[in-house]
């Protein structure tokens, strides 16, 4: 089993600063991965759990920390595909991948509030497509050197994107979700799954139907990583032990209550390796 952390930037933290200092001490303690959340607005929940507090950039922070660690792999949990652009993104995680020595993993999702979809312009009810065709032309951009696509959403020929990512063919891409559109997703475009607080037993469960769905696209690389996102106060040595028995590689750990805030700021003080 490996273990991640999920640096809170969407917790209101001031100074992000403080964010990247847990971020340092995380590896040191010896987890495996690092990862950021993505919201772009504080709408619907976000404003419900924030107010006007701050919500630190995914991208910019994940940079920040690739400058100041060495080792851990370093992950979006996730990007919300409606909120950005394929060919933007493309150039920006690949020169990630680049500055981190190819450390990068890149969690993608469809996202769940409408606010903010309709704060931002973009259609909520039909971003299952638009995200399908979103991991295609990331897949092409990265792979291609010149990319052509026809699709509903995007559309091009011809299309240079440069640089290509470190990593060959191009970082590990992981589909976040735990309905049957997000299992589909992931065994026909993802590198991986990574769901957030699904049991053990609904693991079991939805990997009968990845691995199907996996089987029948000829592409078994789809369950290469299981990375279940949990709140800190639920990770226990006994959880663990039934997470890998159920298929997972990775429980990523997550701040998600004022309990497991207190976990998080013992982090900067703990003993190293009583986390891992």
């Amino acid at each position: 089993m490996r273990y991640g952390y999920v640096v809170p930037n969407n917790f209101g933290v001031a100074d992000p600063q403080e964010l990247v200092r847990l971020g340092v001490r995380a590896e040191a303690l010896g987890f495996h991965s690092l990862w950021v959340n993505h919201h772009v607005l504080n709408v619907g929940y976000v404003r419900d759990r924030l107010g006007e507090r701050p919500y630190h950039d995914a991208l910019v922070l994940l940079t920040w920390l690739a400058a100041k660690t060495s080792r851990v792999t370093l992950g979006t949990s996730v990007l919300v595909m409606p909120y950005l652009h394929p060919m933007t993104l493309a150039k920006h995680l690949a020169t990630l991948d680049h500055l981190s020595g190819g450390r990068l993993v890149v969690g993608l999702g469809v996202g769940s509030l409408p606010e903010e979809n309709a704060a931002l312009g973009v259609p909520y009810a039909s971003r299952g497509g638009f995200c399908n065709e979103f991991v295609e032309v990331l897949r092409l951009l990265w792979t291609e050197d010149r990319a052509d696509f026809a699709g509903q959403h995007f559309s091009f020929t011809d299309l240079v994107s440069s640089p290509k990512p470190l990593q060959k063919p191009h970082p590990p891409i992981v589909i976040g979700g735990n309905r049957p559109p997000a299992l589909r997703r992931a065994a026909r475009l993802g590198d991986g799954w990574h769901p957030m607080n699904c049991s053990p037993d609904g693991v079991r469960r939805r990997l009968q139907t990845l691995g199907a769905e996996a089987a029948s696209a000829q592409r078994p690389q789809a369950l290469a990583r299981v990375q279940v996102r949990l709140d800190m106060g639920r990770v226990t040595p006994e959880s663990a032990a039934e997470y890998a028995d159920a298929g997972v590689t990775d429980l990523v750990m997550s701040l998600n209550s004022l309990g497991s805030l207190r976990l998080c700021n013992a982090l900067v003080t703990c003993p190293a390796n009583t986390w891992v």
